[in-house]
């Protein structure tokens, strides 16, 4: 049923008027997951270092998440922020959560600004590194997107170096990533 929701999301935004610029010909990659994910490990704050743009993720730096674990939604209830274009601090709150129809670390993000989506855990070391991917296909069409996550805004180029080639080796474009800029103003309250 998740994935007949999400096939009519992307059939109405490719059957509009016009074709949003995050929705492209192609097929999603079919990616491998962590094997063995723990979502306790998982908890805790990530930064976004490294992205696929989001044209309806109303942030564009300094981007954190907290990952509080709760029983009750068998997963994530999740607080991310950051700063949009006109500086303003923005946080959003949401759950990202596993299925019965997936592994683990195959989970579902669920923000109230934007439709359901997959969040696939690639490969993380829990401690320093997650790599995620998101992508929503149908007929010859998909939207893309993937994360670079770091558990600190500097020194990430670890974990970049290291979601590059986890990404390459799953059939992911690692050229279409930007950097999420972490400055000085960053202020991290989320």
């Amino acid at each position: 049923m998740l994935k007949a929701l999400l096939t009519a999301a992307l059939v109405a935004l490719v059957a509009a008027d016009s074709i949003p610029d995050f929705v492209a010909p192609g097929s999603c990659a079919r990616v491998a997951n962590q094997d063995n994910f723990d979502l306790h490990r998982y908890a805790g704050r990530w930064y976004q270092v490294q992205i696929i743009d989001i044209p309806y993720q109303p942030y564009t730096r300094c981007i954190h998440s907290d990952y509080d674990y709760s029983d009750s939604v068998n997963g994530f209830r999740v607080t991310t922020a950051g700063f949009s274009p006109n500086n303003e601090y923005i946080r959003l709150q949401g759950k990202i959560y596993p299925t019965k129809d997936f592994p683990p670390a195959h989970m579902l993000v669920d923000f109230p600004s934007a439709f359901a989506a997959p969040y696939e855990v690639i490969e993380t070391d829990y401690d320093s590194y997650s790599c995620v991917y998101s992508c929503i296909g149908t007929d010859n069409y998909k939207s893309e997107f993937g994360f670079v996550f770091s558990r600190t805004p500097q020194n990430s180029a670890s974990a970049i170096s290291r979601c590059a080639s986890v990404f390459r080796r799953n059939g992911v474009d690692f050229s279409s990533f930007s950097a999420v800029p972490h400055t000085s103003e960053c202020v991290y309250r989320a």
